[in-house]
């Protein structure tokens, strides 16, 4: 059985879903919880630097290279021969997920899971509820053309975010 709480931001790319987030974990560390993120990537990333020892090795042709300090440790696991994406659960199995109260996610806007969408009338982008029916509330910084029968959220106002995200928590 799960001990933690899984809850994803989703949205058009360029909506800020990052900078809430870099803002939200912080607030919610403060409060106790313990929190995981896992951040879906289209593209190819690089998590060390050319020159770096772990680079070199990795590019040598290493399937596996785990990167350890007394402070933190990364593991990068090669996948070339993947056709697929990632799946969320596949993700969620490389936490360990006993030492977290809440993963938060950024993207995996075709996974079904609990989802606030963030959206911003602005970018002329549609809204990506009532078509997913996991988002369970709008966070936006302007009002909307319709009421949808969800929460609406200020995305401005991180408190009632904050409050929102504890409210899920304990249900």
């Amino acid at each position: 059985m799960a001990h933690y709480q899984l809850l994803g931001f989703v949205a058009y790319s360029g909506t800020g879903k990052t900078t809430l987030l870099e803002q939200l974990i912080p607030i919610l560390k403060n409060r106790g919880l313990r929190i995981a993120v896992i951040k879906h990537s289209h593209h190819a990333f690089e998590i060390d630097h050319e020159g770096k020892d772990s680079y070199r090795l990795r590019h040598a042709g290493a399937v596996q290279t785990l990167l350890t300090s007394q402070k933190r440790w990364a593991l990068v696991q090669e996948t070339p021969e993947r056709e697929t994406e990632v799946t969320l659960q596949e993700a969620i199995a490389q936490l360990d997920t006993d030492s977290v109260d809440l993963i938060l996610t950024e993207g995996f806007k075709s996974a079904s899971y609990p989802k606030i969408e963030l959206h911003r009338p602005s970018l002329n982008k549609p809204l990506l509820y009532p078509d997913d029916k996991d988002v369970i509330a709008i966070a936006t910084d302007a009002p909307l053309n319709e009421s949808p029968p969800i929460p609406y959220l200020n995305l401005n106002d991180l408190d009632e975010i904050v409050r929102f995200i504890e409210q899920f928590i304990k249900t």
